[in-house]
């Protein structure tokens, strides 16, 4: 499902259970870093989800962004069309940015955790460069992985508001206009909302990733 980075998305698809089977060594590899990286978070952050979701907000509007750079040099050395899939790619990162303005509203980030979001960006980022560079398809793959996992944690944060055991908040003003939604809305609310849009960022990546192993170039919702 298409994020649009003016306006939350609608999505229609499935949100949970939804897994892509490793199938190779690529998947494999994909499929172990993800998990390191969901080991990290549940070890430092625990049930403190709101925490949570900023620091790996952070993480998760990278990957667009650098798809989106290093898709468009492809595209222009090639001098040919990206078939909206830069667009696509970009408009996943903003999406992913208001998720990350959205839960600053709600979590207010201590100054440790700040740090924490300036170091783990700056070895993302430069380790996700060159495995896109290098290796497209895995890239793909890991961000699928990776948005699998976000949809888990934000179900996890639901269920803990549903039981009471976070407090259901008033949505933030930031929330309530990009989503649309009513001026009555709660935290439960955004968290589904978001929880939307990871899933169809997992599905899409999933399929970046199954397109690049055909051989075939991506197509973006843009066209």
């Amino acid at each position: 499902m298409k994020a649009n980075a003016e306006k939350g998305t609608t999505n229609k698809t499935p949100v949970t259970g939804v897994h892509h089977e490793v199938q190779n060594l690529s998947d494999r590899l994909a499929f172990t870093f993800v998990k390191f990286l969901r080991f990290f978070a549940d070890t430092f952050f625990a049930k403190r989800y709101g925490h949570r979701a900023v620091v790996l907000e952070t993480v998760a509007a990278v990957p667009g962004m650098v798809g989106g750079l290093l898709q468009h040099l492809k595209c222009l050395r090639q001098i040919r069309d990206d078939e909206g899939f830069i667009r696509e790619l970009l408009e996943e990162a903003e999406n992913e940015r208001m998720h990350l303005m959205t839960f600053i509203e709600i979590a207010q980030p201590s100054f440790l955790e700040r740090a924490l979001i300036m170091i783990v960006q700056l070895v993302f980022y430069n380790c996700y460069f060159f495995l896109y560079l290098l290796a497209p398809k895995t890239a793909h793959r890991v961000v699928g992985y990776f948005e699998e996992e976000a949809v888990t944690s934000y179900s996890q944060y639901l269920a803990e508001i549903e039981a009471g055991r976070h407090e259901n908040v008033p949505a933030p003003q930031i929330a309530i206009e990009y989503w649309h939604l009513p001026a009555t809305a709660r935290l439960a609310d955004v968290v589904k909302a978001v929880r939307a849009d990871e899933a169809g960022h997992r599905d899409r990546n999933h399929d970046f990733a199954n397109a690049l192993a055909r051989g075939k170039q991506p197509v973006g919702h843009a066209t």
